[in-house]
C-alpha cells in the first residue's frame, strides 16, 4: 500500500468522523464539541493538503486533471470554513463539506490521474488564470452553501421552531457574511473572465466558447443578484434559486466538458 493511499484513507476517517461528531450533536443543549472536530479536522487538512501537493506537482509538470481540481477546490473550501467556524457558527455547513472532502480522498484511490501541463511562461499565464478561477469557483460555493443556511433559519424562524436554530447564527448576520462572500466571489470570478479576454488567446475559440459563455452568464447572474439586494432589497428565496442556477451554470462551464472527456469518453 502507497503513502497516498494511506493518505487518503487518514483524511477519509478523520473528515467523516468530524461530520459526524458534529451531526450527532448538532441539536444537543451544549452543540457540538467543538474541540473533537477541530482536532479531527486539522488532522484530515494537513493530510489532504500534502495528498495534493503531490499529485499536483511532478517535477516539471503540473497535474490538472479533474478528480485533482475537485480535490483542490474541497480543500480550499474545507480549510476556509474551518477557519469561519473558528469565530461564526456554521454547524450546518460543515458536515457537508467534510462529507463530500472525505468521501473524494476515497474516490481518488480509485480514479487514475491523467493530463499535466508543463511549466512553461505561456502556460504560466494559463495558470493564473485557472487559479483565478478555481478561488472564484471556491468562494462562489461557499456563498452558495450560505445560501441553504439562510434559507434553512428564515424557514424555521417562520414556522416558530426555536430549538432548530438555537445553535445556529442569527439570521441578519448570516445574510450580511452571504453577500460580503458572494461579492469577493463575483469579483474573482469577473477578475478572471477579463484575464481570459486580455491574456488567453483560445478564449474565445470554439472548442471554448460554451465554456465562456457559461461562466458569462453565471456572472451575470451574481451581478444581478447583487443588484437585486443592494439597490432592491432581495432576499430569501428568490436569491437562493438565483444563486444555485448561477452555480450550476458555473460548474457547468468548469467542470461539464472535462467530465465527459474525462470520464464518459
Amino acid at each position: 500500500m502507497n503513502l497516498f493511499v494511506i493518505g487518503s484513507s487518514i483524511a477519509f476517517i478523520a473528515y467523516m468522523l468530524a461530520a459526524i461528531a458534529i451531526v450527532s450533536r448538532l441539536f444537543h443543549p451544549k452543540g457540538p464539541n467543538h474541540s473533537l472536530v477541530l482536532i479531527l479536522a486539522v488532522v484530515a487538512i494537513i493530510v489532504h493538503t500534502l495528498n495534493n501537493a503531490h499529485f499536483f506537482f511532478a517535477q516539471t509538470e503540473v497535474n490538472f486533471s479533474l478528480p485533482n481540481v475537485i480535490s483542490l477546490v474541497s480543500l480550499v473550501i474545507s480549510l476556509t470554513i474551518s477557519f469561519v467556524a473558528l469565530r461564526f457558527k456554521v454547524n450546518l455547513l460543515l458536515p457537508v463539506i467534510y462529507g463530500f472532502a472525505g468521501i473524494w480522498q476515497l474516490l481518488m484511490i480509485f480514479i487514475p490521474s491523467v493530463e499535466t501541463i508543463h511549466l512553461t511562461t505561456e502556460t504560466l499565464i494559463l495558470i493564473s488564470h485557472i487559479t483565478l478561477a478555481l478561488v472564484a469557483y471556491c468562494i462562489l460555493i461557499i456563498a452558495t452553501l450560505y445560501t441553504f443556511q439562510v434559507a434553512y433559519i428564515n424557514f424555521k424562524l417562520k414556522h416558530k421552531n426555536l430549538t432548530a436554530v438555537v445553535h445556529l447564527p442569527p439570521l441578519m448576520q448570516v445574510e450580511n457574511q452571504l453577500f460580503t462572500i458572494l461579492a469577493i466571489g463575483t469579483s474573482f470570478l469577473f477578475i478572471s473572465e477579463l484575464t481570459g479576454f486580455i491574456f488567453l488567446d483560445g478564449f474565445l475559440s470554439k472548442e471554448n466558447s460554451h465554456k465562456t459563455i457559461l461562466s458569462l452568464m453565471s456572472l451575470a447572474i451574481y451581478l444581478t443578484i447583487l443588484w437585486g439586494h443592494f439597490k432592491q432589497g432581495w432576499r430569501g428565496h428568490r436569491v437562493l434559486v438565483l444563486t444555485i442556477t448561477a452555480s450550476f451554470l458555473l460548474t457547468l462551464s468548469y467542470f461539464g466538458s472535462r467530465f465527459v472527456k474525462e470520464f464518459l469518453l
